[in-house]
């Protein structure tokens, strides 16, 4: 069993999580088919016998079987892990759609509680904002969610500082949780820097870059159908060839650390800063190991300097959403 050292997400509502938790999201959903579930629900298991306590879902992956699958790998553990799901999306059609008006997000909290068997949900998250309802309606219906025991903490996804800002002045936000890596830098410019101030804790989704900084896609990497990888521009070959050299970068340190890519992607992550959360998918157990190690991979402050340093001359090539899904993020 691995003791994860533990990290607090928020100040003035505060939740003490692992250092890393594990994303969920690709067990059912947007990565190709939907993997086996008794195959995940032993994969989960021993996550929690490796030590790990923090788990990451939502209501629209699958939609619905992604929280059914944690509520019975879970089961016996209620009591010792922290579980956050979101809410603000739902598929008509085959096509995603936000929808954060108050009724339907009561309703899927109520799902939410059903399908993982639980009283309350630790971290519930609006999955995008809808800019047709104010972020003010959302958190005074989390509020009232919170007062009701429903939800224990709230947080965003992929919301502006502005929204953030309006959000957390009503009901004190725990989380937000966005995109960031070596290759998806953003979040330093404005981000990073409001949750500082605000003391509100960072949970970044796709740590090693939906798998790329693992360098094990190459540039003929061919996608199945499902997988969403395959429409997006980072993904294209000739965007994976030039951005090699961020992933040629990263095995060269690992080779110094005797490490693999991953892990040194995900140690520079939580070097950032201390109330960062990394939340790195898989649905293999030997990968979840080596992320898992990741979390005693340490760095000189001269190392972690020049880490930053080589990957700030990299221009990396292609966008990392698609143009209708990038309409979504930032609002």
């Amino acid at each position: 069993m691995i003791i994860l050292q533990k990290r607090t997400l928020g100040t003035t509502s505060p939740l003490t999580v692992d250092v890393m938790g594990l994303g969920c999201m690709g067990m059912s959903f947007a990565y190709g088919q939907p993997k086996n579930e008794e195959a995940m629900i032993s994969l989960i298991q021993k996550a929690v016998a490796l030590g790990e306590t923090t788990f990451d879902t939502a209501e629209v992956y699958g939609p619905y079987t992604n929280e059914r699958l944690l509520g019975k790998a879970l089961k016996p553990y209620r009591n010792q892990v922290t579980i956050a799901t979101k809410g603000g999306i739902r598929l008509v059609n085959g096509k995603q759609i936000v929808d954060a008006n108050p009724a339907g997000l009561v309703k899927s909290v109520e799902g939410s509680l059903r399908r993982l068997g639980v009283e309350a949900i630790d971290l519930y998250y609006l999955h995008r904002v809808d800019p047709q309802v104010p972020i003010e309606e959302v958190a005074l219906t989390m509020q009232k969610l919170i007062q009701a025991g429903k939800i224990k903490h709230w947080g965003l996804s992929e919301a502006s500082v502005t929204t953030i800002k309006k959000a957390h002045a009503i009901q004190p936000l725990t989380a937000v949780e966005s995109e960031y890596s070596l290759w998806t830098r953003e979040p330093e410019q404005e981000l990073l820097p409001t949750l500082a101030d605000l003391g509100i804790g960072f949970v970044p989704f796709s740590p090693l870059g939906k798998g790329f900084l693992t360098g094990k896609i190459t540039r003929d990497a061919k996608f199945e159908a499902g997988d969403g990888r395959g429409k997006l521009p980072r993904f294209k070959t000739e965007a994976m060839a030039a951005n090699q050299r961020l992933v040629d970068l990263l095995q060269n340190v690992a080779t110094e650390k005797k490490a693999t890519p991953a892990q040194v992607a995900l140690a520079w992550l939580l070097a950032q800063r201390s109330w960062i959360v990394p939340i790195p998918g898989t649905t293999k157990l030997a990968r979840l190991k080596e992320n898992l190690g990741a979390a005693t991979l340490k760095f000189t402050a001269d190392e972690l300097a020049a880490i930053t340093a080589a990957t700030d001359k990299i221009k990396i090539v292609g966008n990392r959403y698609t143009p209708e899904l990038a309409k979504r993020a930032g609002l």
